[in-house]
């Protein structure tokens, strides 16, 4: 979900205790555990093939630069000793679950953003104990007791805090923001570490005079839309450390898809369709796991100025395979080519989903970030 679709939810009453739970480089951590000869190894849980793309990497192959959603044959560049697992998913899930019933004792409240990271709303929690902190400690022990992987957690009185909190001492940390202390945490951050803001748009900023969290703070809300458009109004807020939305528990996803922000535009064609054959590898990955069916493929594109545009084409029938995924999204992109500025981000998504079936429950896990 974009910070722009997160701003249209319902909004929370009153202050919350919210806690943000990540699990430390989920994928391979659980690859690590069940393989102990795999423990102090750069690890790469994706295919490994010229095609591939690696779907997480354990925390000692990111001091080499390697990242999710990098193509393979790049990661295998920057780290030759790089080990590769193919993913199991049915483990990650089955694992996801015991977390996931570790949170349900405190509280009814969860509401997870993919197998390995979920908002929990402790403000009345199950178990009376009525301090979010105790709260996270307790989870994040129960965590590593039962599941033998180690977890990191925010605290604070909304989502976009903790979230900004979980990974501020990963791994295995605990970070808290308490009322009144939000606007100085975010002052104090790099943008870069916003939700939403990459490598190219923290760039850009820079190039504005805006580093931190205090330069976009003392940025108008004309001024971000004249440089930022619809962006702008997300910025605004979350440089004040502001967000409203409630966690909600179970909420129905309408798609399932990823994007993926480059660390160079790009515009040239070829680029442009080998980058499409990629994230048609993940997110059909991604709809497998999920048993989603959708009638609707969306082609998302965001220019180097920000400017964001969308494509869709619908169908009578469910999508029938990858092949026909794959094809709709490459003819939705030849329909924009050329193009008439370099991009810095490109999506893919399955929407118009079935409803009605078990497929449809797991794809609640929504959209993956593929940044």
């Amino acid at each position: 979900m974009s910070p722009q679709d997160e701003q249209d939810e319902p909004e929370a009453d009153g202050l919350r205790k919210i806690i943000h739970v990540d699990m430390d480089a989920f994928y391979a951590s659980v690859e690590q555990r069940d393989d102990p000869s795999l423990r102090g190894l750069p690890v790469a849980v994706g295919g490994s093939s010229g095609r591939g793309v690696v779907a997480a990497a354990s925390y000692e192959a990111r001091k080499f630069g390697v990242r999710s959603a990098m193509p393979s044959a790049r990661a295998v560049r920057l780290c030759p000793d790089l080990v590769f697992r193919k993913p199991r998913f049915e483990v990650y899930r089955e694992v996801s679950q015991q977390i996931r019933a570790i949170f349900l004792d405190y509280t009814p409240h969860v509401e997870p953003l993919s197998l390995d990271e979920a908002y929990l709303d402790v403000t009345a929690d199950l178990k009376g104990i009525g301090s979010a902190t105790r709260i996270a400690q307790e989870i994040r022990r129960r965590i590593k007791a039962e599941t033998q992987l180690t977890a990191s957690a925010g605290v604070s009185y909304n989502k976009f805090l903790a979230k900004l909190a979980s990974d501020q001492n990963k791994p295995d940390g605990l970070c808290v923001i308490r009322p009144g202390e939000g606007t100085a945490f975010v002052a104090a951050l790099p943008v870069r570490r916003f939700h939403g803001v990459g490598p190219r748009g923290a760039e850009k900023m820079a190039r504005l005079g805006i580093e931190t969290g205090a330069d976009l703070a003392a940025r108008d809300l004309a001024f971000l839309r004249a440089n930022f458009g619809s962006f702008a109004e997300y910025l605004f807020r979350a440089a004040r450390g502001v967000d409203l939305r409630q966690v909600r528990a179970d909420r129905p996803r309408k798609s399932v898809g990823g994007e993926r922000t480059f660390f160079e535009n790009i515009k040239d064609a070829a680029t442009l369709r080998e980058t499409m054959d990629h994230i048609v590898d993940v997110v059909w990955e991604r709809i497998e796991r999920a048993q989603a069916r959708g009638r609707t493929v969306t082609m998302k594109l965001r220019y180097a100025d920000f400017q964001t545009l969308t494509r869709a084409r619908s169908l009578h029938h469910f999508v029938a395979d990858k092949a026909e995924f794959s094809a709709i999204g490459h003819a939705l992109l030849e329909d924009m080519l050329p193009l008439p500025q370099p991009i810095r981000l490109m999506g893919l998504t399955l929407s118009a989903l079935e409803q009605h079936d078990e497929g449809t429950k797991a794809a609640k896990n929504g959209q993956l970030s593929l940044l």
